[in-house]
């Protein structure tokens, strides 16, 4: 369910803005777009997992902020970012 340590750091290789950024908000997006795609596809076999399905929620709705506060500062970084991870608005 959880993104392997290897995958992360691939994440951080892909979306840091230089060398030290290990917190920035395209980098925390990224990060959780990857823990939603894992949690949808565990959803999908096991329906009943309810507990799962209310950290999905918490877990959108944290990007759906980050997403927003990156619109509000950075529009374009914003519209390359939706579109280089495959998310819509």
């Amino acid at each position: 369910m959880s993104i392997t340590r290897e995958r992360k750091t691939e994440l951080i290789q892909e979306f840091r803005r230089d060398e030290a950024d290990t917190g920035s908000a395209e980098l925390q997006i990224a990060v959780l777009t990857e823990r939603i795609t894992n949690l949808t596809e565990h959803l999908k076999m096991h329906t009943k997992d309810h507990g799962s399905r209310r950290g999905l929620l918490a877990l959108v709705s944290r990007r759906r902020r980050l997403l927003d506060y990156l619109d509000r500062t950075d529009h374009p970084k914003y519209r390359s970012l939706i579109e280089q991870l495959g998310i819509r608005k």
